[in-house]
Formats: structure tokens, C-alpha cells, sequence
């Protein structure tokens, strides 16, 4: 009795090797690709960082250069080193401190109720037309009214208090987070909107797991921009002479007396504020928001 010959099998057995072997070589250049890419990033990350840091400190060193040398007036363009200097001394006597808590109490008080009023009034804003019919050209109308020329009808009303101050960083803050945020919810994506529904969410629900996430890159981006504004306005607000604390007092009682040290010092502090919030904006929108692609 004859055996069959296994042709067939032995046929097989090449051609599955001959399919295996492309897809074990694209894989290898996908991981090799993707190590490659990895890497790039890296350095790239590095690149920056060291740019970054660099940057600031040759000009710093170019500006110290060039007050020595008197390339640049010293009087009105003092050496850094000589602005660190006073601020050291600004710090050890505490008049630093004395200047900027009370910038940072009118910009943590106004403007944090300011963002999440805007937030809160954007959100339903965004929501509901008929809302948005009612409000939406009155905020218009008010919104491009320069907050500094608002000031004194605050002063006016409630005297020379921190109240004026809290409520002028207040309203600045306020209609750009509500600006920012409905038009955060006009951006949603209709499809995920339809998503939604099908899925069943509807009502509260739906706010929370569809227009609240996808308004939220703009909600950031609108933070970033209120702190650079009220930055700018409570130091307006605090060089009128309705206070005597403040950075901004700091910075017109300085050049009123021809200290530009102290006007120095004062202008970095203000920087440093804005750069840390700037910092800790963006840092908490890559927490908060993992699936955002870093751009």
C-alpha cells in the first residue's frame, strides 16, 4: 500500500515563510523607526531647553557689557548686576515682599473669580441660544471698553480701596475667558456632539462628558491670555496713586524719585510672575488634558 506524497505540505511551508518574512521586516522598521523618532525628540527637547536658559543670559551679559563700557547709559539702562543687587536688598529688607503681595492678592482674587465667572457664563453662553441672544451683544458692546478708562467710575463709587483694583482685574479677565470659552463650544466637533447622543448622553451628561472637555483647550488658551492682561492692568491700576503698595506703585514712585534700579526690579518681578503662571496654565492643561497632541 503506497503513501501519498506530501507535495501540498511541502509546498505550503515555503510560501508561509515567504509571507512571513515582509511583515517581520516591516515590523523591524517600525520599531527601528519609531527608536529613531524617539531619539530625535529628545534632542530636540534638549535643544530647546538649552536654548532657552542660553538665550536670556547672553543678552544679560551683552546688556552688562554694554552699560560698562557706556555703550548704553547707565543711568537710564542700569548693569544687571547692579539690579540684582537692589533686589537683594529689596528682599532682605522686605520691601520687595510689601510690593508684591498685595499685586499678587488683586491678581488671585480678581482674576481667579473673573476666569471662573467667564468660564461659567461662557459654558451656558455657548449652550443655549437663546442665552446667548440676550447677553451676547451686550458683552460685545462692553467688551472692548478700555478697563483702565472704567477705573475711576470704580473709584468713584467705592473710594480708594482694594475693592476698584479687585474688580478692574475682575472684568478684564472675565469677558476674555467668556469669549474664549463659547467659542470653545461653538468649536466642538458636530460629530461628536452626534456621538454623544447616540450613546445616550444628553443633559448633564452630555455637558460633562462632550461640551465641557472638547471647550477646555480654549478654556486654557483664554487662561494664558487673562494673565498677561491682568498683569497689565493691575499694574495700570496701581500706578494711578490710589495705592501705595503694589508692584506698579513700586515701578511710578520709582521713576518719579530716579531710582531705576527699584523700576528694574520691579519690572522683572512682574515678568516672573506672568512667566510662572504662563508655566503652571500649561502644565495643567497637559495634565488635565492627556489627549491633547503636543504641537
Amino acid at each position: 500500500m503506497s503513501r501519498p506524497e506530501p507535495t501540498a505540505d511541502r509546498a505550503a511551508a515555503p510560501a508561509d515563510d515567504r509571507a512571513a518574512a515582509p511583515a517581520d521586516d516591516r515590523e523591524r522598521r517600525t520599531l527601528v523607526a519609531a527608536r529613531e523618532q524617539r531619539a530625535r525628540d529628545r534632542r530636540l527637547t534638549t535643544r530647546d531647553l538649552v536654548l532657552s536658559i542660553a538665550t536670556p543670559i547672553l543678552l544679560l551679559v551683552l546688556w552688562e557689557l554694554c552699560a560698562r563700557v557706556e555703550i548704553i547709559d547707565p543711568r537710564f539702562f542700569p548693569p544687571p548686576t547692579r539690579i540684582l543687587g537692589a533686589g537683594g536688598e529689596m528682599l532682605l529688607s522686605g520691601e520687595l515682599w510689601q510690593h508684591t503681595a498685595p499685586t499678587l492678592m488683586r491678581l488671585a482674587v480678581g482674576g481667579g473669580l473673573g476666569a471662573l465667572a467667564g468660564i461659567v457664563v461662557g459654558l451656558l453662553m455657548g449652550s443655549s441660544r437663546a442665552l446667548n441672544a440676550a447677553l451676547g451683544p451686550l458683552f460685545s458692546a462692553l467688551y472692548p471698553l478700555p478697563k483702565i478708562a472704567i477705573f475711576p467710575i470704580l473709584l468713584m463709587i467705592f473710594g480708594p480701596t482694594e475693592l476698584p483694583k479687585i474688580i478692574a482685574v475682575f472684568i478684564t479677565t472675565f469677558f476674555i475667558m467668556q469669549i474664549n470659552t463659547v467659542s470653545g463650544v461653538w468649536a466642538i466637533d458636530r460629530k461628536l456632539l452626534e456621538a454623544g447622543a447616540a450613546y445616550g448622553a444628553t443633559g448633564l451628561s452630555r455637558f460633562r462628558f462632550v461640551v465641557l472637555p472638547g471647550a477646555m483647550p480654549f478654556v486654557f488658551s483664554g487662561l494664558r491670555t487673562a494673565t498677561g492682561t491682568a498683569v497689565v492692568v493691575v499694574t495700570a491700576v496701581e500706578f494711578t496713586g490710589a495705592t501705595t503698595t503694589g508692584l506698579g506703585y513700586l515701578i511710578w514712585n520709582s521713576w518719579q524719585l530716579f531710582i531705576p534700579e527699584k523700576l528694574y526690579v520691579g519690572l522683572v518681578v512682574i515678568g516672573l510672575i506672568g512667566a510662572l503662571v504662563t508655566t503652571i496654565l500649561s502644565r495643567s492643561e497637559k495634565l488635565l488634558l492627556p489627549w491633547r497632541r503636543e504641537r
